[in-house]
């Protein structure tokens, strides 16, 4: 597979991706400092991509560790030349497996960044590798099976964290049902004054703690250039709540 290099977190990661196909973003970032893991702890990512999220984990919190988990046996290869890069041997392994049947061991916490339209709802992208990675060449894949999945894999008291779409924040609280408790809504503003296009989930298993919405973060300034919120996570590597 063809590869570019690319730089996040103010130049602390470094991520070898695919030059054409799914791409690491804001939202992986995003979803790193938002995950609330603490020194010696374990995080499991689901859809791990080539570990963009996890890997700003781990270059956050000191100590902890991460298993990444993907059905693309190619995005996991450059996962694992990634932890050569970014000097994280003993702190990394990826798996490649379909979310739904995962289930390794007990996590502490786990994060995932899923495919932002359920499958069969929209035309597929031409590209089968960006297809695959958003979940278009499968009919029957939902966020709900996210949610189970990081349920199955989740110690008791664990974090879920989630990135999706604002619109599909329903969506997202139904499919806790009662597994999940202590949820925490962030909304990502992409501008002060306009509506949030993306929203961070945050749960507890087997918690029964009321909801929270958080006052969020606006992203962009009006000139497009980030907000100092904003850039204190991007560039200087801060936790988000």
């Amino acid at each position: 597979m063809n590869s570019e290099k690319i730089h996040v977190l103010g130049h602390r990661v470094r991520l070898l991706q695919p030059a054409a196909g799914f791409r690491t973003s804001l939202d992986s970032v995003m979803l790193a400092a938002a995950c609330p893991a603490q020194q010696g702890e374990a995080l499991l990512d689901l859809g791990c991509g080539v570990g963009g999220a996890g890997f700003c984990v781990l270059a956050r919190v000191p100590g902890t560790h991460l298993t990444g988990a993907d059905i693309q046996p190619d995005h996991v290869d450059l996962a694992v030349q990634n932890t050569a890069l970014n000097n994280m041997e003993g702190r990394a392994a990826f798996i490649t497996g379909d979310i739904r049947s995962f289930n390794v061991k007990e996590f502490d916490h786990v994060i995932c960044n899923p495919p932002y339209l359920d499958a069969g709802t929209h035309t597929p992208s031409p590209s089968a590798s960006k297809a695959t990675a958003l979940y278009h060449a499968e009919e029957d894949r939902s966020v709900k099976d996210w949610v189970e999945a990081g349920f199955r894999n989740l110690k008791n008291g664990g974090s879920f964290t989630i990135i999706h779409r604002a619109d599909h924040t329903d969506k997202i609280i139904q499919s806790f049902g009662k597994k999940f408790g202590a949820i925490e809504i962030i909304p990502l503003w992409p501008r002060m004054g306009g509506p949030a296009k993306r929203v961070i989930i945050r749960a507890l298993k087997n918690r029964k703690t009321p909801a929270k919405i958080h006052a969020g973060l606006t992203l962009h300034c009006a000139d497009g250039s980030y907000t100092e919120e904003a850039d204190k996570i991007l560039r200087g590597a801060e936790a988000l709540i």
